[in-house]
């Protein structure tokens, strides 16, 4: 399955503005690339060899946001009841997937409801 150049773009821009966030870590449990903070995952980013669909999880506790990444071509609650909790998947090789820019958004949505109140007073200071 070989991944679109636009979809492997997005995953990096998401990828490295995650990885920018106050005291975020990358991490690959079960081969999967994360984003965490205090040792908690604020974001899924998946693969990115090809071997699945790209694209993002986050865990969106704002209602309008929830629903709005829902709309997303091919997105849905993710799997393992995390969608109970807010976690949405949203793909980024569908026709019309969001921009890199609003996924960001919603990446550091995720992050805030994650991280520390130290952490996000360092975020909102920058």
């Amino acid at each position: 399955m070989a991944v679109s150049q636009n979809a492997l773009k997005k995953w990096q821009k998401v990828r490295g503005f995650a990885l920018g966030l106050p005291g975020a870590a990358e991490e690959f449990p079960w081969g999967e690339t994360v984003a965490k903070v205090n040792g908690k995952v604020f974001v899924f980013l998946g693969l990115d060899d090809g071997s699945h669909p790209m694209g993002v999880t986050v865990k969106l506790k704002d209602e309008a946001l929830h629903a709005h990444a829902l709309t997303s071509p091919g997105a849905e609650p993710a799997g393992y009841g995390l969608g109970r909790a807010g976690w949405v998947r949203v793909p980024l090789e569908e026709r019309g997937a969001p921009a890199a820019g609003l996924l960001c958004d919603w990446v550091e949505e995720s992050y805030r409801v994650i991280a520390p109140k130290r952490l996000i007073a360092e975020l909102d200071g920058r």
